[in-house]
């Protein structure tokens, strides 16, 4: 099955630093301390983390979890990154340490972290373990995991709460995307494809639940998985009203596709395709999710109402 990449910018990065300051001022003027004690964490491999003390030399192997240590004010923790993490630009700066699961040991072990972030399947954790460094394995495939995770990582850098404030914050901007949406796009089927092997978000997916909050309808039903790859025969028959796409320079090759130039979104110019670092940043389960959102609301802006 499809897994989907964890990468790239957005366009709009200053909106969340202004977040993050302001989440910052309201916990000096009265939130949560920072917690100095020792910390015990929840794994998403099923056992429990013990931190002597928070996080103060943080590896990261996971563009979103890097980017949630930054969206919770916690950036100057960094010590390392993968070669995919790039936002906020200055985390660019910082040393890289390999791929999400190609990561170079020695050079993690160099930087002397307290703790290693990555996801549960990393091939780096056993190793890392082995050499005695504490490692957090995180794993967002919801939007439950998201809120999750962002509260993990606050607790881990001695922050307790603030990750709920910050999914708070995400959770209101997701309502006034939806607000946004035009009335003749509410229950309108979409057909989201994550990669060009016909992989899609279906309605399991944390795009998928995406969608939904935005009261729009998934043409790929949650029962084959997060990310099924996809017949073009199936996509035919579900005749989806828009069709969201990476890039538009996909789009004459979807028309070829069996059947696809007489379905009614092609032929209506019902597309939606989005530049590479607008797209990658949907597929990055982080604390930038109202942001995806907007993208979407802005494209059905642009097609106009669908009933005309």
């Amino acid at each position: 099955m499809f897994q989907p990449p964890d990468l790239a910018p957005s366009p709009r990065p200053a909106r969340h630093f202004a977040s993050a300051l302001s989440l910052a001022a309201a916990f000096a003027l009265g939130g949560p301390a920072l917690v100095h004690a020792g910390v015990r964490l929840d794994d998403d491999r099923g056992s429990v983390l013990e931190l002597p003390a928070p996080a103060r030399r943080i590896v990261s192997l996971m563009p979103s979890l890097t980017e949630t240590v930054c969206a919770l004010d916690a950036c100057d923790r960094l010590v390392g990154i993968d070669r995919h993490a790039n936002w906020p630009a200055a985390v660019q700066r910082l040393p890289q340490v390999g791929g999400i699961d190609d990561a170079n040991i020695e050079r993690i072990v160099a930087l002397k972290p307290d703790l290693v972030l990555l996801r549960p399947r990393s091939r780096a954790a056993e190793p890392l373990e082995r050499l005695g460094i504490r490692v957090l394995a995180l794993d967002a495939k919801t939007h439950a995991d998201m809120r999750r995770v962002m509260e993990t990582v606050a607790r881990a850098t001695g922050q307790p709460g603030k990750g709920e404030a910050y999914w708070r914050r995400l959770d209101a901007g997701l309502d006034a995307a939806r607000a946004r949406v035009p009335a003749g796009w509410q229950g309108r089927r979409v057909y989201f494809e994550v990669h060009a092997g016909m992989a899609a978000a279906s309605e399991s997916s944390f795009i998928g639940e995406t969608l939904a909050r935005l009261g729009l309808a998934n043409a790929v039903p949650g029962t084959l998985g997060p990310f099924p790859k996809m017949s073009p025969e199936f996509v035919v028959r579900a005749d989806p009203d828009v069709l969201m796409v990476s890039a538009l320079g996909e789009l004459s090759a979807m028309a070829a596709r069996p059947g696809w130039s007489a379905m009614n979104a092609i032929k209506r110019g019902r597309v939606c395709s989005f530049a590479s670092a607008r797209f990658d940043l949907m597929m990055r389960p982080g604390p930038r999710l109202d942001e995806a959102a907007d993208a979407i609301v802005d494209c059905l802006l642009r097609l106009g109402d669908p009933r005309s």
